[in-house]
């Protein structure tokens, strides 16, 4: 082998491990700026149902959970948690897999308060496609096929669309909100257990380094879907609450401190000690999800007076 040959061998060699190092470098970068534009989902309740257009009971509710669910599987990535094991919730690039995780679970309890107790009153009947959307949301997340989680979750999806289309039919097919405030309060207290199991899991020790951003990312999906159901609800009930103008209020700071936790995005989820020069960024996350959690506590109170 000539000398010429070698030294040509040798920049081949050099200039593929500068490329492997750059496509290392950027690799987290790209993921990180993609889910920062994600995390920010594009939906005005008061913009699409505003104040001075009639609605029925539970449209805005059940639009509200479609569009939160179409997000995370139509966005560039698609539905993560029951990906490739690298990009799945357990390994290397799981943080948009905790997080749809965490949404889902939120959405989940959402709509099984939904379909018992805010559009059902004693011997009543459940309404079918709130109890096909139930069952569906709750398949396997991380299941890749027979079937897919990504099938189950379109299949809830068509089903809570069917659930509006049925509203607005002449004469309505869908059950609507009863509008009685201690079926509402179930609700609020669903979202206040799913904030205190997120708050358990963000103030304790976590299990090992690998569980902080996995419990950090978990809580996030909780704050990302009840910030804009809250605001939902809001809609739903305006005639009710315009009476009680502190109800109106706590809804709008639950919402506003669960919308500052959804779209957080460190670099890198640090776990500093309260002394320490690094931040905590669990006890951060979850200085909104307490405030939020507090207040649905005095929603709750409100509503029971």
């Amino acid at each position: 082998m000539t000398d010429d040959t070698r030294t040509g061998w040798r920049r081949w060699g050099i200039t593929v491990t500068v490329v492997i190092v750059l496509l290392c470098l950027a690799g987290p970068l790209v993921m990180h700026f993609g889910q920062k534009r994600h995390n920010r989902l594009a939906w005005d309740v008061q913009a699409r149902f505003p104040s001075s257009q009639q609605i029925t009971g539970g449209e805005v509710f059940a639009s509200t959970i479609v569009v939160i669910m179409e997000h995370e599987l139509n966005g560039i990535t698609g539905w993560r948690p029951n990906d490739f094991v690298l990009w799945g919730p357990r390994l290397w690039a799981d943080n948009n897999a905790n997080r749809q995780l965490g949404i889902l679970q939120a959405v989940r309890e959402s709509v099984r308060v939904f379909k018992d107790h805010l559009t059902k009153v004693s011997s009543n009947e459940y309404d079918s496609n709130l109890v096909a959307a139930d069952t569906a949301f709750r398949n396997d997340a991380e299941k890749l096929w027979l079937p897919s989680a990504e099938s189950k979750i379109h299949e809830g999806v068509r089903h809570l669309q069917a659930y509006v289309d049925g509203l607005r039919s002449t004469p309505p097919r869908s059950r609507p909100i009863n509008q009685r405030n201690i079926e509402l309060i179930r609700l609020f207290q669903a979202w206040g257990d799913l904030l205190g199991d997120a708050h358990a899991n963000l103030y304790r020790e976590p299990e090992s380094a690998w569980r902080t951003d996995d419990d950090f990312y978990r809580a996030q999906g909780f704050a990302h879907a009840i910030s804009y159901l809250v605001r939902a609800v809001g809609r739903e009930y305006q005639h009710e609450f315009d009476t009680k103008p502190v109800i109106r209020t706590l809804f709008d700071e639950v919402a506003d401190a669960l919308g500052q936790a959804a779209v957080m995005k460190p670099l890198i989820i640090f776990d500093g000690r309260p002394d320490g020069i690094f931040a905590n960024h669990r006890r951060n996350l979850d200085g909104f999800i307490t405030e939020a959690r507090q207040k649905i506590y005095s929603i709750r109170e409100e509503l029971e007076k």
